[in-house]
């Protein structure tokens, strides 16, 4: 079963709630928000998810650390941290699911006891290496040996820090009796797990012997009780990946939702980072066959943003918040860097230095000092009126097809999930008119009465490069927001077109919009240049 035509959703991890979010996170949830953007420019219905993850031991030990409950530390982080970062980036997310919501956790609750009615759940004993920070039995060819205050212990290799022996009775999933259902679906739907290197490294997993899932705790009370156990928890895993259909069938108020669950669910795209794949690409699917439910379209894994060559993390003290970054630079700048200075699926580095270098070539002197200069031209020889053009030359048109690619290039990398990519392929539009500006010279142009008059050449190279502006006003403003608002207000489109988020991107590379006539003004600049600093 598909998500029903012309409507699109995504979805970004949950995040726990031990600690504030830092760029890593960003990162993630800023490529959900583009993405999601670029669909609503298409005008199609979206449905874009996030929140946060609250159960489980690592947030109860956060919160103990803290002298606080676990609600109290879940209430307070959300609304001071998770909630303010969304406006931060300048995020437009549709909902934001909490675990602890009653619509939540009566879901679950009833979800679960289907699974265990049907002998999908069933009680045994569970001893091995637990990772408090992962939430996760580890297998043990996947540890680390410590060193230096670890000696001698076996480490999580992602947070670094030694496992805990556990031996619990608990209630197990029988998972691995879709260990071949679930390679049937990698083979037969290649684009459920994307990248590639991510679907070899889960085909590979499960190849190995997909063993059954310890699915509930019985050491700590912070989770989900069992609907027939209440001495259980629910495995915060187990309870978190069920937000992404928790949240479509209830409201925030715990209202029903069917038409919004019938025309959205399962969802096109879940966008998570490569270290929690295992559990979207494997645990997810089982659980939704086990209950007879459609399955997601994809399951993305992002890279990591790297400090220093680790992963970025609060537990290392590598972590650094959004706001640092945005204050210096405004969410526009933070949003294209991250969006098209890494690879997406790629791990990628941030540095200050590299970032404000793209901010000066890329954003002030490139497109910002681009509409900058068209603006203050058609004010200068026109009265701030867009000219009649007159005949178009080829290399007129050339910008037109440069355009025209540009759209074309950068919907097929939406579609392929790589938004580095799309943002190259609307550079190339940047690049173009740039070099279209030097090499036509207007301001040497204006100074031959002959072809300054309406119909002229002047106005003709004015014209062309407005309607450019046009197209990269569209094609940017699910990038940058902002600017792109700023660049439309600034061109007078929206008298003649309309508002910005109306514009159908497919259309974008359309030359002949913009009106003679139109009102073109000269506002502050797009990405006033940074001063160096020694």
């Amino acid at each position: 079963m598909a998500t029903a035509q012309n409507s699109f959703y995504l979805t970004t991890p949950i995040y726990y709630v031990n600690d504030a979010p830092h760029i890593g996170h960003a990162y993630t949830t800023v490529a959900a928000d583009v993405i999601t953007r670029w669909h609503r420019q298409r005008q199609e219905n979206v449905w874009f998810l996030t929140g946060t993850d609250e159960h489980g031991q690592k947030v109860m030990r956060t919160a103990e650390a803290n002298n606080v409950t676990p609600q109290q530390w879940a209430d307070k982080l959300v609304e001071e941290a998770w909630k303010p970062v969304l406006d931060t980036l300048n995020v437009k997310n549709d909902d934001f699911i909490r675990t602890t919501e009653q619509r939540h956790e009566s879901a679950v609750q009833q979800f679960i006891q289907r699974l265990h009615d049907q002998g999908d759940i069933y009680e045994g004993s569970y001893e091995g290496p637990y990772c408090v920070g992962c939430e996760e039995y580890k297998v043990e060819g996947d540890l680390l040996d410590g060193t230096g205050e670890y000696e001698g212990q076996k480490l999580c290799p992602i947070h670094g820090r030694p496992v805990e022996m556990l031996s619990e009775q608990n209630y197990f999933f029988a998972m691995s009796k879709y260990a071949d259902r679930l390679l049937a679906l990698y083979e037969e739907h290649p684009e459920f797990v994307q990248p590639a290197s991510a679907r070899n490294e889960v085909i590979g997993f499960v190849k190995q012997g997909l063993q059954d899932l310890s699915i509930s705790r019985s050491t700590f009370d912070w989770g989900i009780p069992l609907p027939w156990d209440k001495e259980h928890v629910l495995y915060v895993w187990f309870d978190a990946l069920l937000n992404y259909a928790t949240a479509l069938e209830h409201d925030a108020d715990g209202n029903d939702t069917p038409d919004l669950f019938n025309q959205f669910w399962p969802a096109n795209v879940h966008l998570v980072g490569k270290d929690i794949l295992r559990f979207h690409a494997v645990i997810w699917p089982a659980m939704l066959m086990a209950y007879g439910s459609s399955l997601p379209k994809t399951i993305f894994a992002h890279g990591w943003l790297l400090v220093g060559g680790e992963k970025m993390s609060k537990t290392k003290l590598t972590g650094i918040a959004p706001s640092e970054i945005v204050d210096t630079f405004g969410s526009d700048a933070f949003r294209y860097y991250f969006m098209r200075a890494i690879q997406f699926g790629q791990d990628g580095s941030f540095s200050w230095e590299d970032m404000a270098a793209q901010y000066n070539a890329a954003l002030a002197n490139g497109w910002g000092n681009l509409a900058s200069r068209l603006a203050a031209m058609v004010n200068k020889y026109f009265d701030g009126e867009l000219p009649q053009a007159g005949e178009f030359t080829d290399a007129d048109k050339r910008i037109a097809e440069v355009a025209a690619k540009a759209v074309g290039d950068a919907e097929t990398a939406i579609d392929a999930i790589s938004p580095n990519r799309a943002i190259d392929a609307v550079w190339t539009l940047v690049d173009a008119l740039n070099l279209y500006i030097t090499e036509q010279e207007p301001w040497k142009v204006a100074k031959d009465d002959t072809q300054t008059g309406p119909g002229g050449r002047l106005a003709t190279i004015l014209v062309t490069a407005a309607e450019g502006l046009r197209a990269l006003a569209v094609l940017l403003n699910p990038v940058m927001p902002i600017a792109a608002g700023k660049l439309w207000d600034s061109l007078g489109a929206e008298e003649y077109l309309g508002a910005l988020d109306a514009q159908h991107v497919a259309q974008a590379g359309e030359f002949g919009q913009l009106k003679p006539g139109t009102k073109v003004t000269k506002g502050e600049a797009l990405f006033p240049r940074l001063e160096e600093t020694a």
